[in-house]
């Protein structure tokens, strides 16, 4: 069976790794990115860089598109879509709200073209290892097409039909932003109170309180290191995505609510800093309290 030729569209902070992924697995792959330096980065995998996007899309298999918004992936689908054939598959790994999701469906089928929203989780690192856990929503059929490459980047699973994928990225947005909140706010009260820190997580570890967050993230604390895997401003938009689809599915969630709240008070001022940088909005909300004595890395 021929493999089938890709185009990927987005070469960002998660773009950049994934579609290098892509490349070294041996895959056909086109690449374009608004700002054209950035995909010609991508030339030494093997990838093929294109400055104009139609020429990327055209003939192409499979499109995959990892871009900022829901409102850029709308923008770059209209552009796309004249060049893009019949029976071609567009896989979303953007982070958008569900209903944009089936939107994008709706749009793409209506031109005879597939759809599923594979949006990820695993940040940069995983991106490099290819160890996402990449959540799609679309038909078995569709899956069945875009899983061999999906395995390219990480671990797919089939969550549903078209839109489940990003509403299972917003579960793990909401579980990452909440357990973020309440790591910081146990260190801080570990040190307030007249505890070593840095031991008291030492001490959680292998208990039930044991979570990659508690593990990476809690150490970035430990050390002040907020220099960008994930962002402040991307954790900011899932969140409120997430108050989204809960008013849009009728449940009330206070602590998404508030978790929301201290993503935005700091999103101003340290918008591309990283998700742990939660420890930033709980020290703001307690003046006078700052976990250890390490200097502030921020991008």
């Amino acid at each position: 069976m021929t493999s089938p030729t890709l185009a990927f569209l987005g070469i960002g902070l998660m773009g950049k790794p994934m579609a290098a992924r892509l490349a070294q697995a041996g895959h056909a792959l086109r690449v374009w990115n608004r700002t054209a330096a950035k995909a010609e980065e991508l030339r030494a995998t093997g990838a093929d860089p294109r400055v104009n996007m139609a020429e990327a899309v055209t003939g192409a298999d499979i499109i995959i598109s990892m871009l900022e918004s829901g409102s850029i992936v709308s923008g770059v689908l209209d552009a796309a879509l004249p060049a893009i054939k019949a029976g071609a598959l567009w896989i979303d790994m953007s982070s958008t709200q569900k209903g944009e999701a089936v939107a994008f469906h709706e749009r793409l089928h209506a031109k005879g073209i597939n759809f599923i929203d594979a949006p990820v989780s695993g940040g940069v690192l995983g991106a490099e290892t290819g160890t996402l856990a990449i959540m799609a929503g679309g038909s078995v059929q569709d899956f069945a097409l875009a899983e061999p490459v999906l395995r390219a980047m990480g671990r797919p699973t089939l969550v549903g039909p078209a839109g489940s994928g990003q509403v299972a990225k917003l579960c793990n947005q909401l579980i990452v932003g909440g357990t973020l909140d309440i790591v910081a706010e146990a260190l801080l009260l570990a040190q307030a109170a007249g505890a070593d820190p840095a031991a008291v997580r030492a001490a959680l570890r292998g208990g039930f309180a044991e979570s990659r967050i508690l593990e990476v993230h809690g150490q970035r604390m430990l050390d002040r290191n907020f220099m960008p895997g994930g962002q402040v401003k991307s954790q900011l938009k899932d969140m409120q995505n997430v108050l989204v689809a809960a008013a849009d599915a009728g449940v009330v969630l206070p602590v998404a609510a508030l978790v929301t709240e201290h993503y935005r008070s700091i999103a101003g001022e340290f918008p591309a800093a990283d998700q742990s940088a939660a420890l930033l909005a709980l020290e703001k909300a307690n003046p006078g309290q700052r976990l250890g004595d390490a200097p502030d890395q921020l991008p």
